[in-house]
């Protein structure tokens, strides 16, 4: 690892001034952002420590939730407000990492960490256009058992590896930023990017600007919603498929619903296709299944992942099975 200036903010402002110079980054956990310095693949130069800013889970007017981006993973997955009204928050956060991890990690920090590409972290033999503008990817023709069926483009297959950030995405979420030209929101589902010809940008955010904070929406349907991920092994890994849903049924048809899914893109994936044909319609198996088919219709498997494709419809109908018949 090269040397860096670690500095610890007191306050936004401070966090912001340290946040514009060139080659900081801000420090949340570490548990992404230290691996990725100490592999090379990262060379900041100053990190700003923000673990000591908005650190608290507020109930706000209209009943959803106010998250400071400096709340640990763990503290999250444990309050009593998101165990009862976001159950498939919590959930996720404990399908990810490990116990130490989910201890250390922030919510911004989960928010803005980067893919887990073998090839990314590969420094001195692999070609990666998220690493290097214009190098390649030789994921598409390497191993790429766990990479992207939707979404992806020529210049890159990576997937988000958060299992948070799924959940995040099917309760309408909304994130807080603020930079040196002041504060602005952005609906969750909008935050990540697809690959496209810049793989390298992984967000929307400007340089230097901070996520303060995540707010949930109250969202009724939410109390019935899970969160269930397929990996390699139960222990910890990341996933090759994972659903986050929440489901309303009322006299036998699904009167909402939200779906998103991990483990298939750049970005965790709204399934706004699948949602559309549920809406209002029976809430049976069949219709799960052409939900799933509609949503996974323009997935495009590459060489050693065209299993992903079955594995997110059959997971996909499950979960909804289970959440309609929790209704039931």
């Amino acid at each position: 690892m090269k040397p860096f200036i670690y500095a610890r903010a007191g306050d936004t402002g401070e966090a912001l001034s340290l946040g514009e110079m060139r080659g900081s980054a801000y420090l949340g956990g570490g548990t992404n952002l230290v691996d990725l310095m100490r592999e090379t693949v990262a060379q900041h130069t100053t990190l700003v420590d923000v673990t000591g800013l908005s650190a608290t889970i507020e109930e706000i007017a209209d009943g959803g939730l106010l998250i400071g981006s400096a709340v640990r993973n763990t503290a999250l997955a444990e309050h009593r407000l998101v165990r009862r009204r976001y159950p498939v928050l919590a959930r996720a956060i404990l399908a990810g990492a490990s116990a130490q991890i989910r201890n250390m990690a922030t919510v911004g920090g989960n928010l803005l960490q980067r893919t887990r590409c073998t090839y990314f972290y590969d420094t001195d033999g692999s070609s990666c256009n998220k690493r290097l503008t214009g190098s390649g990817c030789d994921a598409i023709e390497g191993f790429n058992r766990g990479h992207a069926i939707l979404g992806a483009s020529q210049t890159c297959v990576a997937t988000h590896p958060s299992d948070m950030c799924v959940a995040l995405a099917a309760l309408d979420a909304i994130v807080h930023v603020q930079g040196s030209s002041g504060t602005r929101t952005v609906p969750f589902v909008d935050l990540h990017r697809l690959p496209g010809d810049h793989p390298e940008f992984d967000t929307v955010l400007e340089t230097g600007e901070l996520v303060t904070a995540i707010e949930l929406p109250p969202l009724p349907l939410a109390e019935n919603s899970t969160y269930r991920k397929v990996r390699d092994r139960a222990s910890y890994a990341f996933a090759l498929i994972s659903v986050a849903a929440a489901l309303e049924v009322d006299g036998g048809l699904i009167k909402d619903v939200r779906i998103a899914l991990g483990g298939v893109a750049h970005k965790p994936w709204r399934a706004m296709k699948a949602e559309a044909v549920l809406r209002g319609g029976p809430a049976t198996e069949q219709a799960f299944l052409d939900a799933a088919t509609a949503e996974l219709a323009d997935a495009v498997p590459l060489r050693n992942n065209g299993f992903k494709i079955e594995l997110a419809k059959r997971t996909l109908v499950a979960v909804l099975g289970d959440l309609s018949k929790a209704e039931a």
